[in-house]
């Protein structure tokens, strides 16, 4: 009985049914999303000023003669004058923190790489270790990384360690204790128990970023969190699993040497000081830092204390002056209407627009609320692929060749409203040709996404974007 009632359900039943669920569900979507408060509205014009962008190099702000010699070296060595001009422009106008000159960026690609990177550089630490991490799992990484810690502490190196309080929710205790004993001091960003909370307490507010600083001169950011889920590559053969085995983690990480550093080094105690950490112990957090290399970097922190989240101003900025392209690749991907809107205004000025997004997820809410707005995004003209064989984490964006970022931003409301987050833009072409190649090998890994193949998902799929949909705001 119940095979001939199905046997029934011809085409245009099954348009019906589809056209009624989305109904349906979208009258309940708006009617929570009214609910929700929004993000800022980012003026599109912000980042105009008649005035050159003031550059800071090792001993602070740069004389205008020594400003114009550094741009006028970046310049040189693009293909567009004009664009990288509006783009420092942009970036000189988006916040108070500064661009900053001569330093050495490296792009780590995978979790044994950046990890390789990153032990290199703790066994080489003489005075401090700074490390602010979301997750930090008790697993072969992390125990790992606990022993290089407690190691340079017992040698006389002081480690400070702040962790999320969600984010290590599934780390025993156990795992802190030998780091306490051994003297690292152990912080923890809004700890689930309020009663161990000592600057206030919101739950919902977490400390997403990833930084590692070591003896004030070289800085680790990106994606990539402390866990054993990084032990593999995405791009070799072996990242083809067979079906049922676990994917490889696709992520990406900066190593920067110079003098932006002293800007990550005073997020970190900014941090440890809303937190109400204990008192630092005197070490050389702000050395007389060199220029390592000509790569102009600027250092931009998120926070819920904002008004509004700067790293959210600064990409939808890059993206309404966008002229030529815009390569975004993002693992939580829940846009807003307002990056949606600029998105879709880019490709109509022509912009050539690419995102590359998970095939698979580690958080099926979010990666179904995403999967709703590829309608929208398809139609739009925004070009869409799905990165097979590995699951994506990364968070990079390169603008017209010469504007990038890597962070821990995700293209989600909780990255732009309750995390803590940290992004690095580099700007000029040189770097930016790295960033493409990074894309390119993505965009080989990764399957389009058609809007005729796209239409003919089931109800079911559609269903559950209906519901990612519904928890968006809170992922």
């Amino acid at each position: 009985m119940v095979t001939a009632r199905h046997t029934l359900i011809g085409p245009r039943a099954r348009a019906l049914a589809i056209r009624a669920i989305t109904f349906w569900a979208g009258a309940l979507l708006l009617g929570l999303i009214g609910a929700c408060s929004s993000l800022p509205r980012i003026v599109p014009d912000m980042a105009r000023t008649e005035r050159p962008p003031q550059i800071e190099g090792a001993r602070g702000p740069l004389s205008a003669a020594r400003s114009k010699e550094i741009l006028d070296g970046l310049r040189a060595g693009g293909r567009d004058v004009g664009v990288l001009d509006r783009h420092l422009a942009l970036e000189a106008a988006i916040s108070d923190s500064p661009l900053v000159a001569g330093n050495k960026v490296q792009l780590l690609q995978d979790g044994p790489t950046t990890y390789q990177a990153m032990f290199t550089a703790i066994a080489a630490a003489r005075d401090h270790i700074n490390m602010e991490t979301y997750i930090l799992e008790d697993g072969e990484v992390g125990q790992r990384f606990a022993a290089a810690l407690i190691g340079k502490q017992r040698a006389g190196v002081q480690v400070n360690l702040i962790s999320d309080g969600v984010g290590t929710l599934g780390t025993p205790a156990e795992f802190f204790v030998p780091l306490r004993d051994a003297g690292i001091q152990v912080l923890v960003f809004n700890p689930v128990n309020p009663l161990t909370a000592k600057a206030g307490w919101d739950v919902n507010q977490r400390d997403h970023r990833k930084l590692l600083i070591v003896d004030g001169k070289t800085a680790f950011l990106g994606g990539i969190n402390i866990s054993s889920v990084y032990s593999g590559g995405s791009f070799s053969q072996s990242a083809r699993n067979r079906p049922g085995s676990k994917l490889p983690w696709r992520d990406t990480d900066l190593q920067i040497d110079g003098p932006v550093v002293a800007e990550l080094q005073k997020l970190f105690i900014e941090t440890w000081e809303k937190q109400k950490g204990p008192p630092l112990a005197k070490r050389r957090y702000f050395p007389a830092l060199k220029p390592q290399g000509k790569e102009i970097v600027h250092a931009i922190a998120g926070s819920p204390d904002e008004p509004y989240s700067l790293i959210y101003a600064t990409l939808i900025s890059a993206i309404d002056s966008a002229e030529k392209e815009v390569l975004l690749t993002n693992a939580y991907f829940a846009p807003d209407p307002q990056l949606i809107a600029s998105l879709k205004g880019a490709v109509g000025r022509g912009v050539n627009v690419k995102i590359v997004l998970p095939a698979a997820t580690d958080s099926a809410l979010v990666f179904h609320a995403g999967r709703s707005y590829y309608d929208e995004l398809l139609r739009g003209g925004i070009l869409i692929y799905e990165r097979q064989n590995a699951l994506l984490h990364a968070k990079t964006a390169l603008v017209d060749g010469v504007w990038s970022t890597v962070g821990s931003t995700n293209l989600d409301w909780r990255s732009f409203l309750h995390n803590q987050e940290l992004n690095a833009v580099v700007l000029g072409d040189e770097f930016g040709q790295l960033m493409r190649a990074a894309f390119d090998a993505d965009i080989a890994a990764s399957r389009p996404i058609t809007l005729e193949e796209w239409e003919k998902r089931s109800p079911i799929q559609r269903l559950k974007e209906v519901f990612g949909r519904l928890w968006q705001y809170w992922l």
